[in-house]
């Protein structure tokens, strides 16, 4: 398991407390978990040399001709723990956009969850629109419609 550092949420001109992370260090961490998980499978991941204002991370060679985009996420335990959250729009305020989900922006979201150190790979259109939530164990109640069973998207695309 990973140790994991608590994300703060700065004050203007603020320096986060020696061991506390910023939003964008989560994310880079994040992305680095899942950049190394996929190098050590074989992939070959292209990285954005000279922005990083896409709305990817980075891009899979399949080798094929087929490349794909992948936008990076850090997922959170939720419900006491049966569920893997995370957010499926980013806030584009900012550029006069307001929140703006990746659907045609791309294909999959490789979900890293600090928690259990694993990573899930979403397909974009098989996400909500906002959040999406990848449950770890059954409902409560039964509930079989509309759930994403996290052990489904394990595996990342082929």
């Amino acid at each position: 398991m990973v140790e994991h550092a608590t994300v703060n949420r700065r004050v203007a001109g603020s320096s986060p407390a020696p061991g506390v992370l910023n939003p964008k260090a989560v994310g880079e961490r994040s992305e680095a978990m899942i950049l190394a998980a996929l190098l050590r499978s074989g992939y070959n991941p292209l990285l954005p040399a000279f922005t990083d204002n896409k709305r990817y991370d980075f891009v899979l060679d399949m080798g094929d001709g087929r490349f794909i985009r992948v936008q990076a996420k850090t997922g959170r335990l939720k419900r006491d723990g049966a569920v893997v959250a995370f957010p499926t729009a980013s806030c584009q305020t900012h550029r006069g956009n307001g929140r703006q989900d990746y659907r045609g922006q791309a294909e999959y979201f490789a979900v890293y969850c600090p928690e259990l150190d694993k990573i899930y790979w979403v397909p974009v259109d098989d996400a909500a629109s906002t959040e999406c939530w990848l449950r770890l164990r059954d409902t409560e109640n039964g509930q079989a419609a509309r759930i994403r069973s996290a052990s489904g998207y394990e595996q990342p695309p082929i």
